[in-house]
């Protein structure tokens, strides 16, 4: 992708089989990335797929995988998902989480790697979280919802950016 000023990422995770005990609970994340390239507004997928995992983990890999994706030139960024572990957790939670080393009033922190890998792609980035009610008719969420609900029951992962699918 060409580095752009302003970028919007819609993304959103999924789990299957988390109410299963001893069982596999395969995931995915996907996400869409919106930007303005001369006159055009550009789009752009990327899902992933996981084969064993958590609601918590694929929220963070959706964050963590569309920010890898726009790059290290720093830009503006709103990013919107329906997680509020993700978006609590990047906007309320991390800064007592690294004061006190990396670990909370209770004890450890899940996850914890990733919330990291997450800390460090944010900080190149000027980043606008915001969290929108799921499941509720947000036509960007409902479609990243698909993304990743597909990349777990197939088991795909779209290798990078594609041209997105996405229609208003």
């Amino acid at each position: 992708m060409k580095q752009k000023e302003e970028v919007t990422i819609f993304a959103d995770e999924s789990c299957l089989g988390n109410q299963f005990q001893d069982a596999k609970s395969p995931g995915g994340a996907g996400g869409m990335l919106e930007y303005w390239f001369e006159d055009r507004l550009i789009r752009k997928d990327y899902w992933i797929f996981e084969s064993d995992t958590t609601n918590n983990r694929m929220a963070l890999k959706s964050a963590i995988v569309g920010l890898s994706l726009i790059g290290d030139i720093p830009c503006k960024v709103r990013f919107v998902s329906d997680s509020q572990y993700l978006i609590k957790g990047i906007t309320e939670w991390i800064t007592s989480w690294k004061a006190r080393g990396w670990k909370r009033k209770s004890g450890n922190i899940e996850n914890l790697s990733l919330w990291q890998e997450l800390d460090i792609l944010a900080s190149i980035h000027q980043i606008d979280w915001e969290w929108v009610r799921g499941h509720d008719g947000h036509p960007q969420n409902e479609y990243v919802d698909h993304l990743a609900t597909t990349a777990a029951k197939l088991g795909t992962d779209s290798g990078g950016l594609v041209q997105s699918n996405y229609q208003c």
